[in-house]
């Protein structure tokens, strides 16, 4: 049965309030992702430069074991373990339990972002042959919710991270992480996202975060790198920094996921209120022939009734 003039009306203002709802939230979502990656331009700076000052007092650490293995190490009176003795984040050990930071949103109406980085993750997961081989730890309800139901045991879980994060917000989260690392709970973390190509596309990452251990130390060796003067001492240096450096790789990754959350909701609310012009179009052009139609009845009902008369 032919839909009424008046239910299509009502169709019509229903999908222009729609359209309208869908248009807001993609202006929204358009100017935080403005904002964020603003933010993580100049956060790049920051990161960029407390690389290369891990980098380049680890490598420090290096030629100096090296030139330890060179002289008879009773002459400096320290052993080859106090030399690897620095920061447990820099020192690979045997892994037996592989942790796994998975990075989605607290809401959906952002098109495949989730579903994408979840799929993936999962495919992870089902690479190792015993549960106990890994550990979960999920910032975002999306991915805590999805894993719960999956009977996936979580190390950790984390929701409300704001739509702008800050380094003192998330602080505790990424404290925490370098924590269970640092007494054993995983022995190496990989962080899963999705990470911001463009504001159409983003890419699954599941970089290795924890030990560092792709610090381009050999380049600096090689190098005629300006040297680092450390008061009281490179260790004590190393100790201090890397736990912050550790901070800023993971709070880099939230914050790179944060950004394609936003292209992904952004990209998602455009086409959706895309949907909704198409469809005032298509109910516009079929409320048009409901009234073509029932202008034609009416005139054949007065010419059917004029032509009785006669």
């Amino acid at each position: 049965m032919a839909e009424s003039t008046i239910d299509i009306k009502r169709r019509i203002a229903s999908t222009k309030k729609t359209g309208q709802i869908t248009s807001a939230m993609q202006m929204v979502s358009g100017s935080k992702l403005i904002k964020l990656e603003d933010k993580s331009q100049n956060y790049q700076v920051y990161a960029k430069k407390i690389r290369e000052i891990v980098t380049h007092l680890a490598a420090n650490k290096v030629l100096e074991l090296a030139a330890m293995r060179q002289h008879a190490q009773s002459k400096t009176g320290t052993t080859e373990e106090d030399v690897l003795s620095l920061n447990n984040l820099l020192v690979e050990r045997p892994v037996e339990k592989t942790g796994y930071l998975v990075i989605t949103s607290d809401r959906g109406l952002v098109g495949g972002y989730n579903s994408n980085v979840l799929r993936s993750v999962m495919e992870i997961l089902n690479d190792h042959k015993n549960p106990d081989d890994y550990a979960v730890m999920a910032i975002g309800g999306m991915g805590a919710d999805f894993f719960k139901a999956r009977d996936v045991q979580l190390a950790y879980e984390y929701r409300g991270v704001s739509d702008m994060p800050s380094f003192d917000e998330v602080r505790g989260i990424v404290k925490t992480i370098v924590t269970m690392f640092d007494d054993g709970v995983f022995d190496e973390l990989y962080v899963c996202y999705n990470h911001h190509v463009n504001s159409l596309t983003s890419a699954f990452r599941a970089e290795k975060m924890l030990p560092i251990t792709d610090l381009d130390t050999d380049r600096v060796q090689n190098s005629e790198a300006t040297e680092y003067l450390a008061d009281p001492s490179v260790d004590a240096a190393l100790n201090a920094i890397l736990p912050q450096y550790a901070e800023s790789l993971i709070f880099g990754s939230i914050m790179d996921a944060k950004t394609a959350e936003h292209a992904s909701s952004m990209t998602a609310m455009k086409s959706a209120t895309d949907n909704a012009n198409n469809m005032i179009k298509d109910l516009s052009t079929q409320l048009n022939r409901a009234r073509q139609a029932q202008i034609t009845t009416e005139l054949t009902e007065i010419v059917g009734g004029a032509a009785a008369l006669e």
